[in-house]
C-alpha cells in the first residue's frame, strides 16, 4: 500500500489503496535478483547483470542524451527539456531487447563554475513519475533555490511507468469505475469476491504486460538509474529519492556503492530483507492509524472552524456515520466506502492535505454533499489522469509483486488482516485487497537485495518526521543501521509524508549544506516539527 509514493490509488480490486513509499508501501514497493553488489558478485546471475549494467551504461555514455524542447503533450514548462535513455529490459541480457526511459532536465541557475552536475529525483510509488521534479526550477520554489543554484535538476519516469515502456493490467476506465466494494468485508462471501477480484487483477497484469513483469524489480530500476548517470555524462550519482524512491536510493548504494556521490533519502521504506514487501504493508496499517488520530486531534482542536466535534471521539464518530451512509447508499450515487478512504487517506499521508479534506468534510454534514462527490468520485472524462492512475497502480503492483516472494496461502492473509483491521481499521482491509494480486502473481517473485554498505559509499543523508503513516520511523532507523557513515535528521511530533519539500530550515538548511558541500552533522540531529496547518 506504500503508496509509496505519495500518490493516492484506488485499487482496481475495490479497496482504495495507499501509496507506502513505497507506497505506498505506499501501499507499497519492489525488487530482484542480485544479493552482492557488481564490485563483490558472488553468483553468476549477479554477475551477468552487474556486467550488462556495464556494457548497457558504457553504450549511453558514448550516445549521450539528445535534448530537445519537450512534447506539448507532457505538460512541462520551459526550458525544460525532454530526452531518452535506452536500456535493456533484461540486464543478463544486455544486446536483447531494449526500452527507452523518458528523462528530462533544466540547468543549474549558478554560473558555470557553481555547477556541480545533475541530481536525480525519484518521488516514490513504485509507479510515481519524476518528470515534474525541474518545475520546482520553473516555479521558483523558495526550499530548493539553492540547490538549483549547483545542481542540473533530472527526472525519469522509471520503467513501466508513464513515457517508459507504460506497464497496465486493467482498461483505465474500469479501473476507476465507482462504487467500489467495502474494502471492509462483512462476511466470509465478500472475501470471496475480494479474492476473485485480486487474482483476474494479476491475471489481467499478465495478459496486458507479461514480457516485462518479470524485469519491473527496483534493482532494474537501480540499474536503469545507472545507465542514465552514465547518459547524463555524470561519473557519480547525486540522488534525492521520497518515499519508495529511498528503497530505489538503498538498492542502487548497494549495487553501486562507488558510483554514489550525494545521497538524500526521506520517508523511508524500511529496507530489511523481512519487511519487502509483505510486512511493510502491515506496519503500515498501524502507523495510518496514528497518524489518523492525529489529524482527528486536530480537526477536534479547530472545532470553531470544522464543526465536526471537539473531541477525537466525536470527529470519528461523525466518520463512521459518513461511512455507513455512504454504504447504505453511495453518495452521490458514487461514492462508496472504498472511494471515500481513497479521498480521506490523503490527510494522514500530509499535512497539506488536512485543510482540505476537513473542510470537505465540514461541508457534507452542514448538508453540502456535491463538494464530496466532486472531491472523491472518480472523473470518467479525465482518460488521461485515469490512465495515468491505472498506469500507477500497474507499477505499483508488479514492483512490489516481483521483488521479493509473498504469502501464497490466504490464511495467513486472513489471519494477519483480520487481527489488525481490530484495533488499526482505518486502512487494514483497504491495504490487503491492493497487495493481494502478490499471492497469484504469475511470474517469479525475486528475493530483496541484502541493502548494505559496499567500498566507496558516501555518507547518506536521511530524513524522516517522527510519525509518517506511510513509511514508519523504524525504517529510517534501519537504514541507517546498514549505511554506515549516515546521518539521521528526525523531524520530531511531525508525520508528514516528504519531509525535503516542505518549510522547515531546520531540515532545509541541512539538505542544502549536504548537497552544496557533502558535509553532514558529526551527530544524528532532531528537528522541531514545521508549522502545523491552520484552517
Amino acid at each position: 500500500m506504500r503508496k509509496t509514493g505519495l500518490h493516492r490509488r484506488t485499487a482496481a480490486l475495490g479497496a482504495a489503496g495507499a501509496l507506502v513509499t513505497a507506497t505506498l508501501i505506499a501501499g507499497a514497493v519492489t525488487a530482484p535478483a542480485a544479493s552482492a553488489s557488481p564490485a563483490t558478485g558472488h553468483g553468476y546471475g549477479q554477475d551477468r547483470e552487474a556486467r550488462g549494467t556495464a556494457i548497457a551504461a558504457e553504450r549511453a555514455a558514448k550516445t549521450g542524451i539528445d535534448w530537445q524542447d519537450c512534447p506539448a503533450d507532457w505538460n512541462l514548462p520551459k526550458p525544460i527539456q525532454c530526452g531518452w535513455v535506452t536500456v535493456p529490459v533484461d540486464y543478463a541480457k544486455p544486446y536483447g531487447k531494449q526500452i527507452k526511459i523518458a528523462v528530462d532536465r533544466i540547468g543549474n541557475t549558478g554560473s558555470k563554475s557553481e555547477r556541480q552536475g545533475a541530481l536525480i529525483y525519484n518521488p516514490g510509488g513504485p509507479g510515481g513519475s519524476g518528470l515534474r521534479f525541474p518545475a520546482r526550477v520553473t516555479a521558483k520554489n523558495p526550499v530548493w533555490a539553492k540547490t538549483a543554484e549547483a545542481y542540473d535538476f533530472v527526472g525519469f519516469d522509471p520503467r513501466g511507468v508513464g513515457k517508459s515502456a507504460p506497464i497496465s493490467c486493467v482498461d483505465p476506465q474500469e479501473f476507476v469505475k465507482a462504487p467500489k466494494m467495502d474494502p471492509v468485508p462483512d462476511s466470509e462471501a465478500d472475501k470471496r469476491v475480494q479474492r476473485k477480484l485480486a487474482r483476474e487483477y494479476a491475471e489481467g497484469c499478465y495478459e496486458r504486460s507479461g514480457a516485462m513483469l518479470p524485469h519491473m524489480t527496483t534493482p532494474n530500476t537501480a540499474r536503469d538509474l545507472d545507465v542514465i548517470r552514465a547518459a547524463l555524462g555524470e561519473k557519480k550519482l547525486n540522488y534525492l529519492g521520497v518515499s519508495y524512491g529511498t528503497y530505489l536510493g538503498a538498492v542502487y548504494g548497494t549495487l553501486f556503492p562507488g558510483h554514489v556521490r550525494r545521497m538524500v533519502v526521506d520517508s523511508v521504506v524500511n529496507p530489511s530483507r523481512d519487511k519487502i514487501w509483505y510486512q511493510a504493508n502491515l506496519d503500515q496499517d498501524v502507523a495510518f492509524e496514528t497518524r489518523w488520530e492525529d489529524w482527528q486531534d486536530w480537526v477536534a482542536k479547530n472545532d470553531a472552524t470544522f464543526h465536526l466535534g471537539d473531541t477525537r471521539a466525536e470527529v470519528q464518530d461523525q466518520w463512521l456515520k459518513l461511512r455507513a451512509t455512504a454504504k447504505k447508499n453511495p453518495i452521490g450515487g458514487i461514492v462508496g466506502p472504498a472511494e471515500l478512504l481513497s479521498f480521506f487517506q490523503s490527510a494522514p499521508y500530509y499535512d497539506s492535505a488536512w485543510v482540505p479534506v476537513a473542510t470537505v468534510f465540514s461541508k457534507y454534514v452542514a448538508g453540502d454533499t456535491q463538494a464530496l462527490v466532486d472531491a472523491a468520485a472518480p472523473d470518467l472524462s479525465d482518460t488521461a489522469g485515469n490512465a495515468a492512475s491505472e498506469n500507477g497502480n500497474a507499477v505499483y503492483t508488479a514492483v512490489e509483486c516481483a521483488d521479493a516472494k509473498w504469502p501464497t496461502n490466504w490464511r495467513t492473509w486472513d489471519r494477519d488482516n483480520t487481527r489488525l483491521h481490530k484495533d488499526y481499521p482505518f486502512l487494514t482491509w483497504s491495504n490487503a485487497w491492493m497487495n493481494l494480486p502478490c499471492s497469484t502473481w504469475p511470474v517469479k517473485q525475486q528475493t530483496p537485495l541484502n541493502v548494505k554498505t559496499g567500498k566507496g559509499l558516501p555518507p547518506v543523508l536521511i530524513v524522516q518526521s517522527e510519525r509518517d503513516a506511510a513509511t514508519p520511523y523504524a525504517g529510517a532507523v534501519e537504514l541507517h543501521e546498514r549505511f554506515k557513515g549516515s546521518r539521521l535528521i528526525t523531524e520530531r511530533d511531525a508525520g508528514s509524508h516528504g519531509v525535503t519539500g516542505l518549510v522547515n530550515p531546520c531540515v532545509n538548511d541541512r539538505v542544502d549544506t549536504y548537497l552544496l558541500t557533502g558535509k553532514v552533522d558529526t551527530r544524528d540531529v532532531t528537528c522541531a516539527p514545521h508549522a502545523t496547518p491552520k484552517p
